[in-house]
């Protein structure tokens, strides 16, 4: 099965032509142009037909005079320009299938004559239709902006592709309705980006992997899988971060343009349960790139507990382990802790504790640390090694539990991610405390990152990776 991504934009496309944001400029600047969304299977099946998609099938370099099948998921413009028909008549009348809720269906009819042989099949969350070589179940959208909205679950002989673009948060019954399915490619849609819960009807960087986490719990995303993000939008980051972003979570963005073939695996047994050879992917980036362990460090306000908290958004089960001081009577701190408690999925397990040694012992699991320099501060308390002068058996009693971390971490065999602060950036200590503190904190983050594969550097927002 081969797969032509006609489109990959939004319906404003991206960049918007009436836009002069960071994203446009970047987007526009690379010659990077994402018009409607749109696929094309096999030459001979079209998934959403805006006005932009024939156009952008030529673009691509190939015609649509093998198109057989017309598959359209809602009435909205970009995904229905339904004058395609009588184009398309002015040059020849061969059977066509035009498929689509009812809407859609009425929308496109008065565009054919009476006698045309083309077939409308008009259809609704749970329908099986076959056409020709393809097996075709329609499932249900969470996009009520508009008249009935479908999405499409499309098999053959040589693939299988699920097409989710324009939906919110998956309704209960379509992730049910494909588990176990294991596709070749999934394209879901990812239009708000950083904009985070503007509409119930499409999904953003903070649901987008809460939907492959489910997708990926019932069988319906594997290690095989390629998964791809449509229907984007400008409210996305430009496309390299997006991707940056995105590949945590097993996903990418591609071209518009771009050709990706399916090759179909075993099919899933009659129980529903994902064949052995396309076991369920827990952490895609990780496996993928041989990284286990993540430093994420930075400044106060750097954007680095978001960016750790993203690389483990699509994760099944996540504990994550608070080692900031209780709230006490201090309103202020009990403010920050509640929104740092209100950011995370409400799957993850939280775990206040500076017991990191044992959690990095539990052998299954991710694990997100957030943060080391509070363990480092409490562990000080405990040790009773503040002060001008400190006593060495003290200041041992530190390095022990510091060695202990750095040995835990070494030997986890668990996905962890930690967050830490670069605290040795700022103005020097006035106090010979402060200074043991920023020596001893600088320490453990470099003994952490020797034994990391992967250490990211937060400034402004941004990431570097070192």
């Amino acid at each position: 099965m081969e797969t032509l991504v006609v489109g990959s934009g939004s319906a404003d496309g991206w960049p918007n032509p009436f836009c002069g944001c960071a994203s446009c400029a970047t987007e526009r600047g690379s010659g990077r142009l994402r018009t409607h969304t749109s696929l094309l299977v096999d030459g001979s099946l079209l998934l959403d037909c805006g006005p932009q998609t024939p156009q952008g099938v030529q673009r691509a370099g190939v015609d649509l005079s093998d198109l057989r099948h017309v598959l359209i998921t809602h009435q909205h413009p970009d995904h229905c320009s339904p004058a395609f028909l009588l184009f398309r008549s002015w040059i020849t009348d061969r059977p066509l299938d035009v498929v689509g809720p009812p809407d859609v269906i009425e929308q496109c009819r008065m565009w054919v004559a009476p006698d045309s042989l083309v077939n409308f099949v008009s259809v609704s969350a749970g329908d099986r239709i076959a056409l020709a070589a393809y097996d075709v179940r329609v499932l249900a959208a969470r996009h009520g902006a508009c008249g009935t909205s479908v999405l499409y679950d499309v098999s053959s002989a040589t693939g299988r592709v699920l097409y989710a673009t324009d939906t919110g948060p998956l309704p209960t019954q379509t992730v049910e309705g494909v588990r176990g399915a294991a596709f070749d490619q999934v394209f879901l849609e990812e239009t708000f980006g950083d904009l985070v819960g503007q509409s119930p009807d499409h999904l953003d960087l903070v649901s987008f992997p809460e939907q492959v986490r489910r997708l990926r719990k019932v069988g319906a995303l594997t290690q095989d899988t390629d998964l791809i993000a449509i229907h984007l939008s400008h409210h996305n980051p430009p496309s390299p971060e997006l991707n940056r972003r995105l590949s945590a979570w097993g996903a990418r963005a591609v071209d518009d343009g771009t050709r990706l073939t399916a090759t179909l695996a075993d099919p899933p047994d009659p129980g529903g349960k994902t064949p052995s050879s396309r076991h369920i992917l827990t952490d895609p980036s990780s496996r993928a790139e041989g990284i286990r362990r993540t430093l994420v460090i930075g400044g106060a306000r750097s954007g680095k507990s978001l960016e750790a908290q993203r690389l483990l958004a699509a994760e099944p089960d996540v504990t994550y382990a608070a080692t900031s001081y209780p709230a006490g009577d201090d309103s202020e701190w009990t403010a920050r802790i509640r929104r740092h408690q209100a950011d995370r999925p409400a799957h993850w397990v939280t775990v206040e504790t500076l017991d990191l040694v044992r959690l990095l012992g539990v052998p299954n699991g991710a694990l997100l640390v957030d943060c080391l320099t509070l363990w480092l501060t409490r562990v000080i308390d405990e040790c009773g090694a503040w002060g001008e002068e400190v006593p060495a058996d003290r200041e041992q009693a530190v390095e022990t539990k510091m060695d202990a971390l750095v040995l835990a971490w070494r030997g986890s065999a668990r996905r962890v991610v930690a967050v830490t602060n670069e605290v040795g950036q700022g103005v020097v200590p006035d106090t010979a405390s402060g200074r043991r503190f920023r020596d001893l904190m600088g320490r453990l983050n470099a003994r952490i990152a020797a034994e990391t594969e992967d250490v990211r550097w937060c400034v402004a927002g941004r990431v570097v990776h070192l």
